[in-house]
């Protein structure tokens, strides 16, 4: 209860004006600048967990580690995203409560950011964008055996061309994880910075 009411107390403060219903992050990496509006009016919980990520420099350093695609899909059914976080370094905060896309109304479409998990209420640091329409990964879909789906919460608004480029990318690490076979960057891109724009 107490990490609910901190996280809604943080909504409060990043959403308080009508211009800061929808603040902007630039994500800087080695392959180029990402730019996302995050939808904080109607996914606060998760919206607010990012801003604070980003607002802490937690995400500074971290990488794009992992590259999906039909070729090397290795889930049913297939879908198309980049996933990036700071992986091994840990969470500085509590996981995030999960606001599904029925709740939210956010879809993910193309360009979608969305909180990668692994149970429902354990979405943290991790993170993927859309390519592309992928509907099995919303509220309902099959990607998930929970029937949960992944939390969006905003969308890439310019940078599609460095998603995409990344998205391309070899991904040639072993690992010992089969459900990640031919996932993984052998050298992640990494996420230079992430600040709030003003």
């Amino acid at each position: 209860m107490r990490i609910l009411i901190v996280l809604l107390s943080l909504t409060v403060a990043a959403c308080g004006s009508p211009e800061a219903e929808r603040p902007e992050i630039l994500m800087q990496t080695s392959m180029g600048d990402i730019r996302v509006e995050i939808a904080a009016d109607v996914a606060p919980l998760t919206g607010a967990n990012f801003l604070r990520l980003a607002e802490g420099g937690h995400l500074d350093g971290a990488g794009f580690y992992r590259v999906v695609r039909p070729d090397n899909d290795n889930g049913t059914p297939p879908i198309s995203v980049i996933q990036g976080g700071v992986q091994d370094r840990g969470s500085p905060f509590a996981p995030v409560p999960h606001e599904t896309t029925e709740r939210t109304g956010l879809t993910h479409v193309d360009g979608a950011i969305s909180m990668a998990r692994g149970g429902v209420g354990t979405a943290s640091t991790e993170f993927f964008i859309c390519l592309g329409e992928q509907p099995a990964l919303d509220f309902g879909g099959e990607r998930n055996a929970d029937g949960q789906g992944f939390a969006v919460f905003g969308r890439v608004v310019s940078g599609m061309d460095v998603v995409r480029r990344i998205h391309a990318l070899d991904a040639d690490a072993l690992t010992s994880n089969p459900y990640l076979a031919g996932q993984v960057l052998s050298n992640p891109v990494v996420i230079e910075s992430v600040s709030i724009v003003d």
